[in-house]
């Protein structure tokens, strides 16, 4: 009856830490994924941005070449 004791407190002992350590990875996996998820969210929103972006620079440089040739001196 005496040596039972201690190997249910081994058991109980394992249990936990074995418990504990798939608490602590199923934390990592979850914060893993979380990253994961965000980065292909926001990864298309940002080519969306870029292009934009992109888009208005070329028209506001089209808009300047305009009023400079509107500007400029006819031959």
């Amino acid at each position: 009856m005496a040596n039972e004791t201690p190997n249910n407190l081994v058991a109980a002992l394992t249990s936990l830490i074995e418990t504990l350590g798939k608490l602590g990875n199923l934390q990592i996996d979850l914060v893993t994924n979380g990253i994961k998820s965000a980065t292909t969210t926001v990864e298309p929103l940002f080519k969306t941005v870029v292009e934009l972006a992109g888009n208005v620079v070329s028209a506001l440089n089209q808009i300047l070449q305009n009023v400079s040739t509107a500007i400029a001196p006819k031959k």
